[in-house]
């Protein structure tokens, strides 16, 4: 049996196609809940590999769902694991300060990962947390990558 095509050929990398495959899937989520999202697919060394704003997404959800994808790719981990320790006197409090401003400590930056490698990341953002979770999952889910939240795979 073939591998999915989205999983094809990525060595240690997301590939254009998959990337494409994710934002597919993830915007299919979001318009089911009638929801305008902007999405962005990141590499391994957090440079864009594909973005796309919904008609109707808020302005600001774009340099969020950058920000949110580099954070998890740069962590290995979904932005929401950040949450709890980075709040005021918490032992990482101020990290949400670092990078310049783009570390991202709410739901909707996913790793992208596939044998357990992180080879991209996933950052949605413009609706609720639950929102951006569910529709990075789905998008995650629909192009053949492991879905991690909690350190646990789906």
């Amino acid at each position: 049996m073939s591998e999915p095509k989205s999983l094809q050929r990525f060595e240690s990398t997301v590939t254009l196609d998959a990337a494409l495959a994710t934002l597919a899937g993830a915007r299919m989520e979001a318009e089911s809940r009638g929801r305008a999202l902007a999405m962005v697919v990141v590499d391994p060394g957090g440079n864009v590999v594909a973005s796309q704003r919904m008609d109707g997404a808020q302005l600001v959800a774009m340099e969020l769902a950058t920000d949110k994808a580099y954070t998890a790719v740069a962590c290995g981990e979904p932005t929401e694991l950040w949450a709890e320790c980075t709040q005021p006197g918490n032992s990482d409090w101020g990290l949400a300060l670092s990078a310049g401003g783009r570390f991202i400590v709410f739901a909707g930056g996913l790793p992208l990962k596939v044998n357990g490698v992180v080879v991209g990341a996933l950052g949605i953002s413009g609706g609720p947390s639950e929102i951006d979770r569910a529709c990075g999952v789905a998008g995650i889910v629909s192009a053949g990558f492991e879905a991690v939240w909690r350190r646990q795979t789906w």
